[in-house]
């Protein structure tokens, strides 16, 4: 630690020199793994932080994440210089892919939930069993349809504009039936984290 102590150089603004850190990044890994990898994973790593690093602030390194990709080599690492969730759409007829997007995060139960106290309920007919049942999905459908008006009074054909839902909670079937008959994604169940680092993307 001394000899390093004295041996180092300072470098100033030393993010503004990519290739500096590359070849800083590629000698530590180089002894940890095979040099092939190395040299393009301290490319990778070197673009990761430079994309994270703010000026005047300490380095966040949890606003990266490593995903693992299953049936893919370590050749096939990459950066991507945004936010990749680790979960898609729950539903067949959702757009698999949208750009120009107004994205609302949100932490709303969008599914129905069974009471947490043990009831009992009698039917004299098959009428008053689908009017429980509908009573029962009117106050979730209420939510989701205020989801659809806002995507409605946003999303115009002038602005050419999409909208997915990124949501904290789940999202029942019947929710995602609505939703994609919109063309909105819905995206439930998402992490805190990934909630957290949403706005800054």
């Amino acid at each position: 630690v001394k000899f390093l102590e004295s041996f180092k150089i300072a470098v100033p603004n030393a993010l503004n020199d990519r290739e500096k850190l590359v070849c800083v990044a590629r000698t530590s890994l180089r002894t940890k793994i095979s040099p092939s990898i190395a040299d393009q994973m301290g490319e990778v790593v070197v673009d990761a932080v430079r994309c994270i690093k703010k000026p005047d602030q300490a380095l966040d390194l949890n606003m990266i994440e490593v995903l693992h990709m299953k049936n893919k080599l370590v050749t096939d690492t990459r950066l991507i210089k945004g936010l990749v969730l680790d979960h898609g759409a729950r539903h067949p007829d959702m757009p698999k892919r949208l750009e120009n997007c107004y994205i609302l995060t949100c932490n709303v139960s969008l599914e129905y939930e069974k009471s947490e106290v043990n009831a009992g309920f009698f039917y004299s007919s098959a009428e008053q069993r689908d009017k429980l049942a509908e009573s029962e999905r009117k106050f979730t459908d209420e939510k989701v349809r205020k989801i659809v008006e806002l995507k409605r009074k946003v999303c115009t054909e002038e602005n050419k504009k999409s909208f997915v839902v990124i949501n904290q909670k789940g999202i029942d079937p019947p929710s995602l039936e609505m939703l994609a008959h919109e063309g909105i994604i819905a995206l439930r169940r998402a992490k805190r984290r990934n909630m957290e680092r949403l706005p800054l993307a």
